[in-house]
């Protein structure tokens, strides 16, 4: 086996393609389109006739081949053939069956690769009858790089490509940031970028305020810098005590040579040092890596409470609350938490839980498997460990209190909302619709998306204004194209609004950034697809520009409407155009620098980064290369004959 292709290689390449081959194991068997429940349970059966009893993957797919839900099993035959006893199924696995027209069967080697194939493919389909993990944004970590002669410590999120060493995982940017301010205070490491270290001629701010200790500039040797290297490696390692009597010894030390500067030195180092060691949230002490999971449930909702405890600290905590949970068993929603969870980050030694998992050895064995090395799961019963895991149950109970507490309000302004505009129900989709351009140039518009959950940012969208009938600058045009495009995506998707597609979801409201001019544009953009049936309203700034808050609200039929200045619904309708107006300056700001770093030079044939460079600082602009003769091209450094006639050719057409 290649070195990369190791079992320790393998935890920052979850999707590597060496862990699985799925094109040649996997296969169909394509059902009717009948959307029944005997249909369902049929192309079921007809699958489950020619399946081994080997361990596998099983994907259930509706008509239109989007993926229902994905399972493992130790032996596929056994497990498929349970969704065919369709009675004894739940409620919520009939529903599924009911809509399967087809199945992927993906064969593996073992159960515990089974188990792992089941959360990479959860995690990149998204299936509606799986437990999905909501919150999967990358850790940050500490990173320590080693290579430059001085090493760099710095904040790290994403994949881990750089040499050097990382830990973590933090809970939260804060509490990175939290540390590394604490570790330059400690150890004086440096935190800039290589390039701002080579063009030092005098030391920075950093090394004024002792947060640095200057080797950019000569006044710290690397030899003593690598001391210092070693002593933040110890003490990210879990080996602060040894650390804390070297600063002591130290500071010491420079107090009987009367340097009581440097002495001073050393008691911040030491006051930082008792900081990071006295800011922990819980107590980790007795153990030195582990992650701590409890979970808590409430009308219908799950929290997940995750502490994690590295080298012996506790570096943070953060709340989990997975979708898809109504009618299934708490083992099973934590199980596939965890699973995908450790998709994106990788296991540390020991898990402690608040409860029995379906099956630990198996989930050890998966786990074991993609990191390397032994990992073991626990339910403490007593002592520090189980006061660490209390602590996880009560943190969790109160994250989801407040999660409840949160959804009734947003229930309540939802309902004040369908009341306000005279909708039949409290609106579970709001689209939001905004314009960005300066003087017509990189004009797009935006549309944000909102629901009882809040903002649903996968489905926000951008749209570029490329329609030629669209005048510059034209905001009623603008705002026609943008809606007439994205419903006429709509109608051709999912005509007969069931779902399916990026734009089949409808919405119960739209609101619109503007006044009656915009309102009038989205309209007849409405009435040209025959749509007549999607709640529309504008909303534009009052007297004086809106500085008081007295939003006004544009109906379709001409009437206009407002709310008192403090009312809650008023906040949130202003909370949602706000947005919306955000989303869509960010959008259009990098659209246009996007623009202003384009050069003619992009557009000719045979024109790469290393040849625009050399034609660049040859000639001093763009309008410069394009106004050269044939003989100044040729005469340019890194130019050939061939490429200076390509050049004045594409600028010069005969």
């Amino acid at each position: 086996m290649p070195p990369s292709d190791s079992k320790a290689g393998r935890p920052d390449q979850p999707n590597a393609p060496s862990r699985f081959n799925e094109e040649k194991s996997a296969y169909t068997v394509r059902g009717s389109d009948q959307p029944d429940l005997e249909a369902g349970v049929e192309a079921i059966r007809t699958v489950w006739k020619t399946l081994p009893t080997r361990p596998g993957v099983y994907r259930m797919h509706d008509s239109g081949g989007e993926v229902l839900y994905v399972g493992k099993a130790r032996s596929l035959k056994s497990r498929v053939a349970n969704y065919t006893q369709w009675a004894q199924l739940p409620a919520r696995l009939q529903r599924m069956v009911s809509q399967t027209r087809s199945m992927t069967i993906v064969t593996t080697q073992s159960e515990a690769e089974a188990l792992l194939l089941e959360a990479q493919l959860i995690k990149r389909y998204r299936p509606p009858y799986n437990v999905l993990l909501r919150d999967d944004k990358s850790f940050p970590y500490i990173l320590l790089r080693q290579d430059h002669a001085f090493p760099r410590i710095q904040k790290h999120r994403g994949a881990r490509k750089a040499k050097g060493q990382y830990y973590g995982p933090f809970a939260s940017a804060g509490s990175v940031g939290r540390t590394l301010n604490a570790l330059q205070k400690m150890f004086l490491l440096r935190s800039c970028t290589d390039s701002f270290f080579n063009n030092r001629s005098r030391p920075c701010l950093l090394y004024q305020i002792h947060r640095c200790s200057a080797p950019c500039v000569g006044r710290i040797s690397e030899e003593n810098y690598a001391e210092l290297v070693g002593d933040a490696e110890s003490f990210l390692d879990g080996k602060s005590t040894g650390v804390q009597k070297k600063l002591g010894e130290q500071m010491e030390k420079a107090a009987e040579n009367l340097d009581f500067e440097m002495a001073a030195l050393y008691r911040d180092r030491l006051k930082a040092l008792t900081f990071i060691q006295g800011s922990q949230a819980i107590s980790a002490q007795g153990l030195s890596d582990a992650d701590i999971f409890a979970l808590a449930s409430k009308g219908g909702q799950v929290c997940i409470q995750a502490f994690f405890i590295r080298a012996g600290q506790n570096w943070g905590h953060r709340s989990f609350f997975p979708r898809h949970v109504k009618d299934v068993p708490e083992e099973e929603v934590l199980a596939s938490f965890l699973a995908q969870f450790y998709e994106e980050v990788p296991p540390s030694r020991q898990l402690l839980l608040d409860r029995e998992l379906a099956e630990p050895e198996l989930f050890c064995e998966a786990l074991s498997e993609r990191a390397g090395f032994k990992i073991s799961i626990a339910v403490p019963q007593r002592g520090d460990r189980r006061r660490l895991v209390e602590q996880a149950e009560r943190n969790a109970v109160e994250a989801l209190d407040r999660k409840l507490a949160e959804g009734a309000s947003q229930t309540r302004l939802l309902a004040e909302v369908a009341e306000l505009f005279d909708l039949e129900g409290p609106p579970e989709r709001i689209e939001v619709y905004d314009n960005s351009h300066i003087q017509g140039t990189n004009a797009l518009g935006a549309m944000v998306v909102a629901g009882p959950e809040g903002f649903r940012k996968n489905a926000y969208r951008k749209f570029n204004i490329k329609r030629p009938e669209t005048a510059p600058g034209d905001d009623f045009a603008m705002m026609r194209e943008v809606l007439e495009r994205r419903f006429a995506r709509s109608q051709k998707e999912d005509p007969d609004r069931e779902g399916g597609g990026k734009f089949a979801e409808w919405p119960d409201l739209v609101l619109i950034d503007g006044g009656k001019g915009q309102v009038s544009a989205a309209m007849e953009a409405l009435e040209e697809l025959g749509i007549e049936d999607v709640p529309l309203v504008g909303v534009a700034k009052g007297p004086h520009h809106g500085r008081e808050g007295r939003e006004i609200f544009h109906m379709p039929d001409g009437r206009e409407l407002t709310l008192p200045p403090n009312a809650p619904a008023m906040f949130y309708l202003q909370r949602l155009r706000d947005e919306a107006h955000r989303f869509a300056i960010g959008a259009h700001r990098q659209k246009r620098s996007k623009a202003m770093g384009t050069s003619p030079l992009d557009e000719v044939p045979g024109i790469g980064p290393a040849r625009k460079r050399a034609l660049l600082m040859h000639f001093g602009t763009a309008r410069a290369v394009k106004s050269a003769s044939l003989a100044d091209l040729k005469r340019a450094p890194g130019i050939n004959d061939s490429v200076a006639q390509t050049v004045y050719d594409f600028f010069h057409a005969r």
